[in-house]
């Protein structure tokens, strides 16, 4: 155990349930961090002394009283679906499975308020009972909880309609509670409740999250394929497709994402019932859009030169395990992985406007087949574009492309070459809040909230670069 006095806490709340087993407590400090080959040496044999799994909000606030007055370090945990080593503890102590706060608190026609504990999938269920459905979900939704998409995520499914979910009006307020001896329930709203969005619950512990929801469509899901010709790639078909389908008005899409050759043929080595869907040698665009565009979606891959060659209900793909859902974002990269862990990824964000050229142009720097006529495979960088809404409106690209890793030179190298095109590149291969989204810098309104929810610096300590800041 670390120099923490948590051997002490099992005793002094022998109510809770607790995990002391050390094989246990290595498998709940780990989260998908091995995207990242740097974040999973940094990372490597860091665990927590003891886990706990609070079955309400009672039994929690007892748990952070005593941990605060022992100043004991407490990590919050979701689903451990994350990508950064969030749920990983640097300083050991209590490790929080939030798992058991999984209420629906209420549902008011378009908002509902629910636990930061209850999984995705069925919060979606609950509130479609009632007509909605929720605006962002991320590609984990089945296992992935509310609290973890707030306090790590970014968007997902969804976003090429409603921007990312920090976008004002998606997250309405959050209830936290203050970590002291005696702790406090801090009801936050609108911008205050933001403060504590993706900083991988360091400035705050999140108790519940009030939403607002979207009219519940019936979607279909389509895959949209396209062949290279004498004109152009399969890949610029299907981009030109995809921003032709994410700006036309008429259409209700919950997400559109476009993936290079070889990204379709490693998901189909990973099963082969998506075989049929993913022609070998042509790009794809995995579509989600309301049932009542289907022909006009049709009419627009032909006019594009792609073709339907998978649709689906996407509530009984869901059900039958087969949603091009878990194909798009970071499901995606973990598809590519298995297939070839030799290589990491990127988190990229395109310029309103000029996101086609933007693309196009790191996909010809960096994307291209390391000898001409050869693999697609052996190219330094693979491509996977999400169309999505910008935090302020415009319809952009964001990627999560797949470069080969080489040595964390290389990387930047990459990384700079992205730049200085002109795109902006969050580097998932941190372990500080502040140089993965923040350019170094953690914003004033998180600092503040950091200062009136945690005095003692006990959240999921060694996140922040720099803690305490400076007045």
């Amino acid at each position: 155990m670390s120099g923490h006095d948590t051997a002490a806490l099992p005793a002094a709340l022998p109510a809770l349930d607790w995990t002391t087993d050390a094989e246990r407590l290595a498998v709940l400090s780990r989260d998908f961090s091995w995207f990242s080959p740097i974040l999973k040496r940094e990372l490597q044999g860091k665990r927590a002394d003891l886990a706990v799994r609070p079955r309400d909000q009672a039994e929690l606030k007892q748990l952070v009283g005593e941990c605060a007055r022992r100043r004991i370090p407490l990590t919050m945990r979701g689903a451990a679906t994350g990508n950064y080593g969030q749920c990983t503890p640097l300083q050991g102590g209590v490790l929080v499975d939030m798992a058991g706060l999984n209420r629906v608190v209420w549902q008011r026609g378009g908002v509902v308020r629910a636990e930061a504990g209850i999984r995705l999938a069925e919060l979606e269920r609950r509130v479609r009972e009632q007509g909605c459905e929720l605006r962002v979900l991320p590609s984990t939704f089945r296992v992935a909880t509310l609290g973890g998409l707030f306090a790590g995520g970014f968007g997902g499914v969804g976003s090429i309609t409603y921007g990312p979910l920090a976008a004002p009006g998606n997250v309405l307020g959050a209830a936290a509670l203050s970590v002291q001896p005696e702790p406090q329930t801090v009801e936050l709203r609108g911008a205050d409740a933001l403060a504590l969005h993706h900083n991988w619950g360091t400035t705050g512990l999140v108790l519940e999250l009030e939403l607002a929801l979207a009219p519940a469509q019936a979607w279909l899901e389509l895959v949209v394929a396209f062949a290279d010709d004498a004109a152009r790639t399969g890949f610029d078909a299907a981009l030109d497709f995809g921003d032709a389908l994410a700006l036309a008005p008429g259409l209700p899409k919950r997400n559109l994402a476009v993936l290079a050759e070889p990204l379709p043929r490693f998901i189909v080595q990973g099963g082969a019932k998506w075989a049929a869907a993913f022609p070998s040698g042509s790009a794809v665009a995995l579509v989600v859009v309301a049932e009542s565009g289907q022909g006009a979606v049709a009419e627009l891959a032909a006019r594009f030169g792609g073709r339907v060659t998978h649709q689906a209900d996407s509530a009984e793909a869901q059900r039958r395990n087969a949603t091009v859902l878990e194909l798009c974002w970071n499901h995606s990269t973990l598809h590519a992985l298995k297939a070839d862990p030799g290589r990491t990824y990127l988190q990229c964000s395109f310029t309103p406007g000029q996101h086609l050229e933007q693309v196009r142009a790191v996909h010809r720097r960096f994307g291209q087949p390391a000898s001409p006529g050869g693999s697609p495979d052996s190219a330094e960088v693979l491509m996977h574009v999400e169309f999505i809404r910008s935090l302020d409106g415009p319809l952009i690209c964001t990627a999560l492309p797949l470069p080969r890793y080489q040595g964390e030179q290389r990387l930047q190298e990459i990384i700079d070459g992205y730049r200085a095109l002109g795109v902006r590149v969050n580097n998932p291969h941190h372990r500080h809040v502040e140089d993965g989204r923040f350019g170094g810098t953690l914003p004033a309104a998180a600092a503040a909230a950091k200062r009136r929810l945690d005095p003692f610096c006990l959240l999921n300590p060694g996140k922040l670069r720099v803690w305490p800041l400076p007045e």
